[in-house]
């Protein structure tokens, strides 16, 4: 990996054994991602950068202009979300077992000890996050496979900090975004549609959207939906 600068943009740059170069701009803080073939020079490189920065500065006034969720200290009465659903966070001291219940009054019981630390309990509530992610993974992944006919060799579950998927066709393993059990689960399916659709078509090209359009005709106003709500600080 190396560095350009171009102005005041500061550009990842990384090398690889590819055709066309792929320009990124990356949640939460713009970050740009430039991979190139290695045969490009870096004047090419720069000048196919500088082509795009009317879209670069775009992007990143989208990213910078995005709400973003405020610190979270564990607390009773802190706001937090699954599935698109606010519900307000209800400290409960126990000398049991440690544990996550959602109640219908949008209330989210967390059973801790009372010396529970904040990170503990940060822990905590990402396992229950992993769990409600994994849940959801377990009903709609099957007919998903069915219908766009491709079988992962994995799908894992971690915190990623610029992505909300991503996808290796070679190995067709495939990773979600633990924060996605925070949006929408409409929001879950486009990107699950998204990485299952790279296991057949790498780059996002006419055919990939040719794909997206058979398998999830609302792949737009999803993608919309997600880009517009708040981000993880």
């Amino acid at each position: 990996m190396q560095w350009l600068h171009i102005g005041e943009l500061e550009i990842e740059l990384h090398r690889k054994e590819i055709k066309n170069l792929h320009l990124s701009v990356l949640p939460p803080d713009g970050k740009i991602r430039v991979s190139a073939p290695v045969i490009m020079s870096d004047t090419a490189i720069r000048m196919a950068v500088i082509s795009r920065i009317p879209w670069i500065k775009k992007q990143q006034s989208t990213f910078f202009n995005q709400s973003r969720q405020s610190v979270r200290e564990m607390v009773s009465g802190e706001c937090h979300y699954i599935w698109g659903k606010k519900y307000r966070l209800n400290i409960v001291a126990t000398s049991g077992q440690h544990r996550i219940e959602c109640s219908h009054a949008n209330r989210l019981d967390m059973y801790v000890h009372a010396t529970t630390s904040t990170q503990n309990k940060q822990k905590l509530l990402e396992a229950f996050y992993r769990m409600q992610l994994q849940e959801k993974l377990n009903l709609r992944c099957s007919s998903l496979l069915t219908k766009i006919g491709v079988e992962p060799s994995f799908i894992g579950i971690r915190k990623m900090k610029t992505r909300w998927g991503s996808a290796n066709p070679l190995s067709k393993r495939i990773w979600l975004n633990l924060e996605l059990a925070k949006k929408p689960v409409e929001c879950l399916e486009f990107i699950l549609v998204h990485e299952l659709v790279h296991l057949i078509e790498r780059h996002h090209n006419d055919r990939f959207v040719m794909y997206m359009d058979q398998f999830l005709p609302q792949w737009r106003e999803r993608k919309a939906l997600l880009n517009s709500l708040p981000l993880t600080s």
